[in-house]
């Protein structure tokens, strides 16, 4: 069924006419949900100081961003990933040449005063409420969103972490029909009270005024140190193809971003990034809860232009 699935969405991406864009003087930018904040309060002052310049922004899950450029040849200029891993794997090197790390984050469970026992979660006995019968808990679909396959992951370390055996299969069993595409749609659901908590990006939760509970390093995916025990556990995703997958091996959280080979609108594309990766810009991100890597990092720093070489270190993230 997951064919099915996979291929309604991006039939209803063509029908919607996603990506369908007018050339000229504008940005063209695919992005995962949880940067959608930050990315349109940049877009807002990049074209104050650019009054000719339109930057059009498309949400979605980051997996099908790079399906959008791999399976359905939509124009676009910049891909900006929750998971620097997916534009690794599924643009580089036939899309792409390069990748930047330019921010982390952190999961957590988000939820709101409504939520059922909302006075009593906290960070020993979040396992114990969220598998009572009358709780409903949301998260995102890992064919999708690296915040859904990060979840998957977070809940094989919890698993070893806490030496609780079955809890992975118990907690994707449960409220199985409250996945969603991209993790910022199970806002919705939460504001509406149709779930009591949901597996978030602690950035979202901040920007979204919502309490949550941090994790421990050890199953949060925050941590670089921790990064040995991160990497002991990993999940399949879809791949870039039909009928392929992608293995997705436990890291902590790096965003990245790139400007594909064929932008249409490359120069203005780099331009941006220039803007984004200032310090005005990565302030948009401390404010709106994410934490900037500064400076930010590649693993193909002889291939960043050399407008945007300034802002990349000469050291490894691990």
């Amino acid at each position: 069924m997951k064919w099915i699935f996979r291929a309604s969405v991006l039939l209803l991406l063509v029908l919607s006419g996603c990506g369908n864009h007018n050339s000229g003087d504008e940005i063209i930018i695919f992005h995962a949900g949880s940067l959608s904040v930050p990315l349109r309060q940049l877009k807002e002052a990049y074209e104050k100081k650019n009054p000719d310049v339109s930057i059009l922004l498309e949400p979605s899950g980051s997996l099908v961003c790079a399906r959008k450029v791999t399976e359905l040849k939509k124009p676009c200029d910049i891909v900006a990933s929750a998971d620097y891993t997916v534009i690794d794997k599924m643009l580089i090197p036939a899309y792409a040449s390069w990748n930047i790390r330019f921010a982390t984050n952190e999961l957590v469970i988000a939820f709101n005063d409504k939520a059922k026992y909302s006075s009593e979660i906290n960070a020993g006995n979040w396992i114990e409420i969220l598998s009572r019968n009358d709780v409903i808990y949301g998260r995102s679909d890992p064919n999708t969103d690296p915040c859904g396959y990060r979840t998957v992951l977070m809940f094989k370390l919890a698993e070893k972490y806490y030496n609780m055996p079955g809890l992975t299969h118990r907690f994707i069993a449960k409220n199985s029909d409250y996945v969603r595409p991209k993790s910022v749609d199970l806002i919705a659901l939460v504001e509406a009270h149709s779930i009591d908590y949901m597996f978030e990006y602690k950035s979202v939760a901040v920007q979204h005024g919502m309490r949550y509970i941090e994790l421990p390093d050890d199953i949060n995916l925050s941590d670089p140190s921790k990064e040995s025990v991160y990497k002991t556990v990993s999940v399949e995703v879809t791949g870039s193809k039909p009928g392929s997958t992608i293995r997705m091996t436990g890291d902590y959280i790096n965003y990245s971003i790139t400007v594909l080979d064929n932008a249409p609108h490359r120069d203005r594309a780099i331009d941006f990034l220039r803007y984004m990766l200032s310090e005005e810009g990565m302030d948009v991100f401390r404010k709106d809860g994410q934490k900037p890597i500064v400076p930010a990092y590649s693993e193909q720093a002889d291939r960043i232009p050399v407008s945007l070489s300034g802002f990349i270190g000469n050291k490894s993230l691990n």
